[in-house]
């Protein structure tokens, strides 16, 4: 293991893609969403952003993909913006150890969702920022546009589509707890903000600037302040700790960085203080991260030192 001077960002993205290119089985894209799943789960792309804004990428790192959760990150952070503490009242921070559309625990703990990255804590969060901004899934987009400095960002209406047509089971979500006065919005209004949320397309270029805010204890890319350094703070600690569904434990074991993954096969990830990074791989594993993003990441702290721990 070697500490690494940032100008050595590249040497290690190409060694990393080179051995990923090596690697045989590389999962399988979402099935379950139809526009997702003609993705090929050997595709493959790296960025590293450091907190000047300068970008480092190998393979598929400027191709567009669909962000599906990694969204929930973002929300996130706009939302506690907004509100601060009172949030955490009608939103856990606790691992939930279920997949992440899971119905069962919601009953046993009265409506309130184990975290923020679970289908049901995100539901809760986009509605808490819609009630706020009135636009919820547009504020995002904002954001996104103005941290990564690309204003051609945008939703993938064929996307929103494919996954409200598959979407019972997060309305079934929304209602159960809308029926404990967790909700505060009309459940569709709620789902139409929410399957344009995930839809977001953007690159792992994108990703990685838009994350920097992360790295820097909540000051974003202008010089402004959204969250306070205790806010940043905890906005990476749910990330380690839920960020890749019911295999956080593994990743943070394999990776030991703060993260949070999409089935469209992407994940970004933190190095607070110094950089962050974004992998993309549409190959799924069983629990819904990405097969290759996984191993490149794992790869990254290993050979670099940077790591959380």
């Amino acid at each position: 293991m070697m500490k690494i001077m940032p100008a050595l960002f590249q040497p290690v993205l190409d060694r990393i893609l080179a051995e990923i290119e090596r690697t045989p089985g590389r999962g399988r894209p979402a099935d379950y969403i139809p526009a997702l799943a003609a993705r090929d789960p050997r595709r493959f792309g790296m960025a590293v952003a450091e907190l000047d804004g300068t970008v480092h990428g190998v393979g598929d790192w400027r191709e567009p993909f669909s962000t599906q959760s990694i969204t929930k990150v973002f929300t996130l952070a706009l939302d506690l913006a907004r509100e601060g503490d009172e949030l955490w009242e009608h939103v856990g921070r606790e691992p939930s150890g279920n997949p992440f559309n899971s119905l069962v625990q919601l009953e046993y703990e009265n409506g309130i969702p184990r975290n923020p990255f679970i289908n049901a804590g995100a539901l809760v969060v986009t509605d808490r920022l819609h009630t706020r901004t009135g636009d919820a899934a547009g504020e995002l987009l904002a954001f996104l546009r103005a941290e990564s400095g690309n204003p051609a960002l945008d939703f993938d209406k064929d996307v929103a589509a494919s996954e409200a047509g598959r979407g019972d089971r997060n309305a079934a979500l929304a209602h159960f707890m809308a029926s404990y006065g967790n909700i505060d919005n009309p459940v569709p209004v709620l789902l139409d903000q929410y399957f344009r949320q995930c839809s977001v397309t953007a690159s792992c270029a994108d990703l990685a600037l838009a994350t920097t805010f992360l790295a820097r204890h909540g000051i974003r890319a202008d010089g402004t302040r959204l969250l306070t350094r205790s806010q940043a703070k905890q906005v990476n600690a749910v990330m380690l700790t839920c960020g890749t569904y019911d295999a956080a434990g593994e990743f943070a074991y394999r990776v030991g960085l703060p993260g949070k993954s999409g089935v469209g096969g992407g994940i970004i990830a933190v190095v607070p203080g110094r950089c962050t990074l974004c992998v993309w791989s549409p190959g799924l594993d069983e629990r819904g991260n990405s097969v290759a993003g996984v191993a490149a990441l794992d790869r990254f702290t290993t050979l670099t030192g940077l790591s959380v721990f």
